[in-house]
């Protein structure tokens, strides 16, 4: 009696990178409350930002990191007060500490530990979303500006992913930049044993996430590169404020624009690649 031979499974036809803050989890309790409090701390209680305060520092592209995005906002607030942000007295790292504080919690190191607004966050999608992806044949992973130890808190301990690609803030230079998005797509293709370049997607919530697809395009003409938009749940409050986030994401560089990251099915990504 001879062994069967196993056919092999279908070959992968797409790829899909996943944005993580606003497209994986709500970050409008969290990362961005973390944002606002740090703001208000350092500026001494004389100003605390609001949500489309953030949305308009966000859409200027190159605000992903939010710790550097707290720390511009306090300077813009003493700028607007007459003095100029070399004579304004602030320490990035006492920033960072305070930010992860309410972030993560006084033991911001330990994850077993925190207690912080990360502990609430919903969210946006789940392992039945990403096993659905893979048995449909698209390979995703994430590359993302929060730390990886926050992103990973979300992936694994919270959705459940065993050991997904992850590109993190500590990993590659800040979108923009597609660095890391380069460096998603070449581990999953590794781990796929894949040779032939595949159409990726990359699916984000922000400005600076559309600009790194436009710059990856650039910068590799191997493969289709497409941007989706994802609408953050903060901006889902109307139906004016959901339509202009949906333009900014549009004029950005997005092909489409989704409510929610679920929606980005293998059906949608083969008509956008189609």
């Amino acid at each position: 009696m001879t062994d069967r031979i196993r056919p092999e499974p279908p070959a992968p036809f797409a790829i899909a990178v996943f944005d993580i803050d606003g497209v994986i989890r709500d970050v409008g309790g969290s990362y961005r409350r973390a944002l606002a409090d740090t703001v208000e701390r350092f500026t001494d209680g004389a100003y605390r930002p609001t949500p489309e305060d953030i949305d308009r520092l966000k859409a200027e592209g190159i605000w992903n990191n939010d710790w550097e995005g707290s720390q511009e906002l306090v300077w813009r607030y003493f700028e607007s007060q007459g003095t100029d942000r070399s004579r304004v007295s602030l320490e990035f790292e006492a920033l960072v500490d305070f930010f992860q504080s309410r972030y993560r919690g006084e033991d911001a190191e330990n994850p077993d530990n925190w207690t912080g607004y990360i502990c609430q966050e919903p969210l946006l999608a789940d392992l039945t979303y990403f096993d659905r992806l893979t048995s449909d044949r698209v390979l995703w992973g994430f590359f993302s500006g929060a730390t990886r130890g926050s992103a990973s808190y979300i992936l694994q301990r919270r959705i459940g992913l065993p050991n997904p690609v992850l590109v993190a803030m500590e990993d590659a230079p800040g979108k923009p930049d597609p660095t890391g998005l380069f460096d998603t797509v070449a581990q999953l293709e590794d781990r796929a044993g894949v040779s032939t370049p595949l159409p990726t997607i990359y699916a984000g919530d922000t400005v600076a996430d559309l600009y790194a697809v436009r710059k990856a395009a650039e910068a590799d003409s191997s493969r289709p590169w497409i941007g989706v938009g994802v609408l953050p749940p903060h901006v889902q409050t109307t139906p004016d404020r959901q339509a202009q986030y949906t333009q900014l994401l549009t004029e950005a560089g997005a092909k489409f624009v989704v409510k929610t990251v679920r929606e980005l099915t293998a059906a949608r990504i083969r008509d956008a690649i189609s």
